[in-house]
């Protein structure tokens, strides 16, 4: 891995969760603050081409001017998960190709944020050949990780379980963002028992709409590795 660019790793408790949206303003915070920080997804499913993706969004909303063979590796039509992607369309995801076009990236960085594709669980290859999962790429670049989830309804459960298999798999992670945040007893409850029950800290809020990222840009650039 390319020794002189620091990176963090975006993965969430689940799909649809705002994973990508958070990221955008993460690339975004780090962007506007002077630091050279860009983006990386090993694989990507359910979209037609690289602009009208996840990577393309994050590309156009921090304003990175990235090209499509340097924000993503493996592109999937299908919108499934990436192993059954791959199984429909070929072109399985090979985690030499991956670490190989991370660092191709992160040559052109000093910080790299890299988002996974669904929860650390999600399956990215499963055939006779290799059986790979998110947490597998995460662990093989060294990276911590920051977790994504709703700050709503069912997020303790979601956020105890995603942190305890991280941490079961000895994959670090940094801290917590809840996304669709409105402040609520409810959310301000679940702020305290994720706290809690993870011994991980909430770093940043999300409101719905927002267009930056609560957090210092200082205390954000610390957490990459």
């Amino acid at each position: 891995m390319n020794k002189k660019t620091k990176g963090l790793f975006i993965t969430a408790t689940g799909t649809d969760i705002g994973k990508t949206y958070v990221t955008a303003l993460l690339v975004k915070k780090m962007r506007e603050n002077g630091y050279n920080c860009g983006y990386y997804k090993a694989a990507l499913s359910g979209a037609p081409n690289v602009a009208a993706s996840d990577a393309g969004y994050v590309n156009k909303i921090a304003q990175i001017g990235q090209s499509d063979e340097r924000l993503v590796t493996y592109l999937y039509q299908h919108a499934v998960s990436p192993h059954l992607a791959a199984r429909l369309e070929g072109n399985p995801v090979e985690l030499s190709k991956v670490k190989e076009e991370y660092n191709k990236t992160a040559a052109d960085f000093d910080y790299l944020t890299m988002e996974g594709s669904g929860g650390s669980i999600c399956p990215i290859r499963w055939d006779d050949k290799e059986k790979l999962l998110l947490g597998d790429i995460i662990k093989a670049l060294s990276l911590p990780s920051i977790i994504v989830a709703d700050a709503g309804l069912g997020t303790i459960n979601a956020v105890v379980l995603t942190a305890e298999y991280m941490k079961n798999h000895a994959l670090p992670v940094k801290g917590i963002i809840l996304n669709n945040y409105i402040g609520d007893v409810m959310q301000e409850d679940n702020i305290k028992m994720i706290e809690e029950l993870t011994a991980l800290k909430v770093i940043a809020k999300v409101e719905k709409g927002a267009q930056e990222l609560d957090i210092d840009a200082q205390k954000l650039a610390s957490l990459y590795e």
